[in-house]
């Protein structure tokens, strides 16, 4: 199967048992990364899914992309772009409906997975539209309630799960910025799993096990 040229750029990989109205795994890659770099676990992935690599929209210099600017400032130290992240949010929130629609996908059977900034992404276009997601795999992020859509408390989440994982020695995003993930899931109701690894900012082998084995609990 070719790749349409979409709203985003992106990369895929069609289900080694074809089917119509397959399920969806969207990736969404970190900061500076490319659609590439996550992509790398699709050969792991369960057969049955479509899979679908996402390039961030802004260009870095001099190489990678990015889903909103994070500036170093003297004064204030290191901060997210939330207006961008916001922008991102929507571009990511249209392009599954329109990724669905392109490739013919099972729109009630979309699974997202994010690491660093592309977690953050996900936990937002989940938290802001959960009609449109059914799972969220979020690795080394963390939930930014700025970039969440305002009436995000009046939702109904009866049908979304997160699997979220964190590095307990990550030196990018801190761990107790991920630890408050859980109690902020369990006050909404949703149904999720938190888990830790001895690891810095970056997958570890028994981490992608365990979200293997609980995504194929889920497609």
């Amino acid at each position: 199967m070719q790749t349409q040229t979409l709203s985003l750029h992106h990369i895929i990989r069609a289900p080694k048992t074809q089917s119509e109205n397959s399920p969806v795994l969207f990736m969404f890659h970190g900061y500076g990364s490319n659609e590439e770099d996550l992509f790398s676990f699709a050969s792991e992935l369960p057969d049955e899914l479509f899979i679908i690599s996402v390039r961030a929209p802004q260009d870095l210099m001099p190489y990678g992309h990015a889903w909103y600017a994070i500036h170093f400032d003297a004064e204030d130290g290191k901060w997210s772009d939330d207006a961008q992240a916001i922008q991102s949010r929507e571009l990511i929130a249209n392009f599954i409906d329109e990724a669905c629609n392109a490739y013919k996908l099972d729109a009630t059977n979309v699974t997202l997975l994010g690491f660093s900034q592309g977690a953050i992404l996900s936990y937002a276009v989940a938290l802001s539209y959960p009609e449109k997601v059914k799972n969220i795999i979020a690795l080394s992020g963390y939930v930014n309630q700025s970039i969440i859509t305002e009436d995000y408390k009046d939702k109904d989440y009866t049908n979304i799960s997160f699997y979220c994982s964190h590095g307990s020695v990550d030196q990018v995003i801190p761990v107790d910025w991920a630890r408050k993930t859980a109690p902020f899931l369990e006050a909404l109701q949703i149904k999720h799993i938190y888990e830790e690894f001895p690891v810095g900012h970056g997958v570890a082998p028994q981490n992608f096990y365990s979200l293997l084995n609980w995504l194929k609990e889920r497609i």
